[in-house]
């Protein structure tokens, strides 16, 4: 199994957070957080992913790749991962960090096109970093619809979320919600929501 080609360091950790602050400056609506996940939230999301569930594992806007190490500390090869990023900057940044991920430079808003010849097959998982608070309900829910139809019957679309109730509301003839008790060691604090087709 594939590592990131380093440990962070205090150092390389205040990089990545400058990075992102400046990112965020730039571009607030597609960033969405003035600071990387936390590795305590990172690993929350990697636990709603099974590694033994075969198939590709995307993960969306994973920015400086927090997440993307959790999910390979959790036991999903690299080769099975497919980071889906609007930025070219943090493109650039996860493929070096990354060898032997796959990472899309692309819209997650249109994620079936955007994925359209690099993934051939149901999706075992997806995790999702997007700021899903910044856009209207409609597209959230257009996002869902498109998610769940891409993912194996029963996979999970892990999303975290900063307000206190979930991003897409519950609507249990089309899907299951579940959430975590919030994640305090985040800035700010942030609980995880999991999201399953009901069919």
């Amino acid at each position: 199994m594939l590592q990131p080609t380093a440990a962070k360091t205090p150092k390389s950790r205040l990089r990545d957070e400058l990075r992102f602050f400046y990112s965020w400056l730039r571009h607030p609506l597609q960033i969405g957080g003035v600071a990387p996940s936390s590795p305590a939230l990172a690993r929350a999301i990697a636990a709603e992913v099974d590694p033994s569930v075969p198939g590709p594992v995307v993960e969306l806007g994973p920015g400086t790749g927090v997440i993307t190490a959790a999910l390979i500390a959790r036991g999903i090869a690299a080769e099975r991962l497919v980071l889906v990023e609007f930025s070219a900057e943090f493109c650039a940044l996860l493929r070096e960090r990354f060898p032997g991920v796959k990472v899309v430079e692309g819209d997650a808003y249109r994620l079936k096109n955007t994925l359209s010849g690099v993934v051939d097959k149901p999706l075992a998982a997806v995790a999702s970093g997007l700021p899903l608070l910044t856009r209207p309900l409609s597209v959230r829910e257009q996002l869902l619809d498109e998610i769940l139809g891409l993912l194996k019957p029963g996979a999970p679309f892990v999303q975290f979320s900063y307000g206190p109730a979930a991003p897409i509301p519950a609507r249990p003839s089309r899907y299951s919600l579940k959430g975590s008790p919030r994640v305090w060691r985040n800035l700010p604090p942030a609980r995880v929501w999991v999201y399953r087709s009901a069919r």
